[in-house]
């Protein structure tokens, strides 16, 4: 079972990006943004999340080596 402080992270981070696609959703249904730049949005943050997960999952990996 992973450590209170990793469930505590996961949770972190989905509510941050839950609330980024929301806003994101927001500003498209009322007409600020087109569906393009929507669209656009919602890929690169899930782009943002991903990348910056493997990172960090990289260095976790580099740190039990040494």
């Amino acid at each position: 079972m992973p450590a209170k402080g990793v469930l505590k992270a996961v949770a972190i981070t989905t509510v941050s990006f839950a609330g980024l696609v929301g806003m994101t959703v927001i500003l498209w249904a009322n007409k600020i943004i087109s569906p393009e730049m929507a669209i656009l949005m919602l890929v690169a943050l899930l782009g943002l999340y991903v990348g910056f997960g493997v990172l960090i999952t990289v260095y976790r990996f580099l740190e039990k080596l040494e």
